[in-house]
């Protein structure tokens, strides 16, 4: 009996295996040539529709991407919304800060394809050209995007434990965790550069400012702004920008801020306290080229992660709902 189950088990692991190979063998960047030639122009320019409303959709999107991704792979799970029988992935407790701007130019872009290609193209990959096409808005680097993946069939707030980083991990913890979706340690540096847009709450990061877990790798000048921000006896949870000198734009200032002891979150600072991850933060501090070409891998990279097939996804037509 113990040798059936091992064998069963053994498959089990296999086939999940050989789903994820097949997922991201599917992926092309002219998948929808013939279903949809038009989808990159018509997701492009309903997100630049919302760019031009609120910059803050910028970063609202690329978290989505991050936290769908690193839960149950690239299948848009993080996009449905909660009901009385289920509460879905985006109402768990590490994802309450997700941006509603986000969610909102997600749900315009499909909307927007759907007019023109009925039932052809997933949320999850309408995820994908969206957050490529909001840092390219923000200043950063333009690239392709591989498609075909397809939309997954569960949500659930229980899968999001365990998976996402937190802001106070170390650079030990943040390599396992990226690790375990086969995202290398020199493509989560890369990725962290995300942090150079978005908002960042006092909740996160206000353990730093005071009392014996003060941080000392803070620069002092930004340790008094940020103190400023988030008084120690107010609840409260306030929001500072992650890049205090550029704000509005995706660019390397991220590194530069990790070199000047400006790191919102000790994740963040530890890649140039880390003597292990710190040369990588320099040379992307200092190079453009580098650090565009290290970060379009990186992501093309994680966008690979658990893609879901015909076999185990659908393409799904309001992208809140399960079909």
């Amino acid at each position: 009996m113990a040798n059936n189950f091992a064998k069963r088990s053994f498959l089990v692991i296999l086939q999940i295996s050989l789903l994820a190979h097949l997922g991201s063998a599917q992926l092309s960047s002219t998948y929808y040539a013939n279903t949809c030639p038009a989808v990159e122009t018509i997701v492009k320019d309903a997100v630049t529709a919302k760019f031009k409303e609120n910059f803050n959709a910028v970063g609202g999107v690329v978290r989505l991407l991050f936290h769908d991704c690193f839960v149950e792979g690239c299948d848009g799970s993080v996009l449905i919304s909660s009901t009385s029988t289920n509460k879905a992935e985006r109402d768990n407790d590490l994802n309450l800060s997700l941006n509603s701007d986000g969610f909102d130019a997600i749900v315009r872009a499909k909307a927007a394809v759907e007019s023109v290609c009925p039932n052809q193209v997933s949320c999850a990959d309408i995820l994908v050209m969206a957050t490529r096409d909001m840092i390219e808005l923000a200043g950063g680097p333009s690239y392709s995007v591989e498609l075909g993946r397809f939309d997954g069939l569960v949500s659930s707030s229980d899968n999001v434990d365990n998976k996402l980083p937190l802001p106070t991990f170390n650079l030990d913890q943040l390599t396992a965790l990226f690790a375990s979706n086969n995202i290398s340690q020199e493509d989560m540096i890369a990725l962290s550069a995300c942090h150079t847009i978005g908002l960042g709450h006092c909740s996160k990061f206000k353990s730093r400012l005071y009392g014996s877990t003060k941080d000392s790798s803070l620069n002092p000048s930004y340790a008094a702004y940020l103190a400023d921000k988030c008084p120690e006896n107010s609840n409260s949870d306030d929001h500072v920008f992650l890049d205090p000198v550029t704000p509005g734009a995706f660019d390397k200032q991220y590194f530069q801020n990790l070199i000047d002891g400006m790191g919102l979150f000790s994740s963040d600072q530890v890649l140039y306290t880390d003597t292990l991850s710190q040369p990588f933060v320099n040379l992307w501090a200092s190079s453009d080229a580098s650090f565009q070409q290290a970060f379009v891998s990186a992501i093309t990279n994680m966008a690979r992660v658990g893609v879901k097939t015909s076999l185990s996804g659908n393409i799904r037509k309001d992208c809140l709902a399960l079909n």
